[in-house]
C-alpha cells in the first residue's frame, strides 16, 4: 500500500463518519465509554487506532486523559477538527510498534482494529507495545468480531454481509493463513468501484496466548461493552487482559 496513510487515506476519511454511522449512535459508544472510564479509574489512557476519536473525544470528556496512535493522518485530521479535538494528543504510527512517553492505566481497541495488523507477529507486537505502556496492575482492551467462518460451506470462501442497489459488500476467508479481505462494490451514476482491505482474523483463544507471552493475563471477557456472558454464539467480544509481571 503506497498511501501513507495505509488503507485509510483521504477518500476513506472523507466519508468514515457517515459511513460508520451507526458505530456513532450514542447507544453505540456509550456503553463502550462507560466501561472504559472504568477500567481507567481516573489513570491515563491509550488508544491504538484513534482515528476519528469516535470513542477517544467521548472518554476525555469524560475527564479521561487519552493519548491515540494511529498511521492515517487524514483520519487524524478529522479528530482535529471536531469539538474538543485539542484534548485528545496523537501520534503519528503503526501501533503494533510505535511507543508514547509515560505510562498508563489503560490501552485499548477497538471494533475490529487488531485485525488491521495483518500478520501473528505483528498482533503479537502490538500485545508488546500495550504492556510496555502500562503502568503496574494496568489493563488492555480489545474489542473484536469472531471468525465466522461457520457461515463457510464446504468449498465456500466468500461471506457477504451487505447488499442493495447501490452496491455490496463481502468478506473473503482463507482458512489456511487466517487472512481476511472486506471487499466493497459501490455503483454511483452507472460506474462502478471497487476497494479492497486487507485483514487477519484472530481467535479468543490466541489473543490470550499472546497476552501471556506479553505479561498480562485475562481478566474477563464478555460479548459486549454491555458485560452479556461470552458464550458459544457470540459474534464479537470485548476482553481485557491485566499487566500482572512487575
Amino acid at each position: 500500500m503506497e498511501d501513507p496513510d495505509g488503507f485509510f487515506g483521504e477518500d476513506v476519511a472523507a466519508t468514515y463518519d457517515e459511513d460508520s454511522a451507526d458505530m456513532f449512535a450514542p447507544e453505540a459508544v456509550g456503553p463502550a465509554v462507560d466501561f472504559l472510564a472504568d477500567l481507567a479509574g481516573g489513570g491515563r489512557a491509550l488508544e491504538f487506532g484513534v482515528g476519528t476519536g469516535r470513542v477517544a473525544l467521548p472518554l476525555a470528556r469524560r475527564g479521561v486523559p487519552v493519548h491515540g496512535v494511529d498511521l492515517s493522518r487524514a483520519m487524524v485530521e478529522r479528530l482535529r477538527a471536531k469539538p474538543g479535538g485539542d484534548a485528545v494528543g496523537v501520534t503519528i504510527g503503526d501501533f503494533a510498534t510505535t511507543r508514547v512517553d509515560g505510562a498508563f492505566a489503560l490501552a485499548y481497541l477497538v471494533y475490529n482494529t487488531i485485525n488491521n495488523l495483518t500478520s501473528q507477529d505483528a498482533q503479537l507486537d502490538c500485545f508488546r507495545n500495550a504492556a510496555a505502556h502500562l503502568e503496574p496492575g494496568g489493563c488492555f482492551v480489545v474489542e473484536v468480531g469472531v471468525p465466522e467462518l461457520r457461515r463457510l460451506p464446504p468449498g465456500q470462501t466468500v461471506v457477504p454481509f451487505r447488499t442493495g442497489a447501490g452496491g455490496w459488500a463481502y468478506d473473503v476467508y482463507d482458512c489456511a493463513t487466517q487472512s481476511l479481505s472486506s471487499n466493497y462494490v459501490e455503483v454511483t451514476g452507472g460506474r462502478g468501484s471497487f476497494r479492497s482491505i486487507p485483514f487477519r482474523y484472530v481467535w479468543p483463544s490466541e489473543l490470550d496466548l499472546m497476552a501471556r507471552i506479553a505479561g498480562m493475563r485475562l481478566v474477563g471477557r464478555w460479548r459486549s461493552w454491555t458485560r452479556e456472558p461470552f458464550t458459544h454464539e457470540s459474534t464479537g467480544h470485548v476482553s481485557v487482559w491485566r499487566r500482572t509481571d512487575r
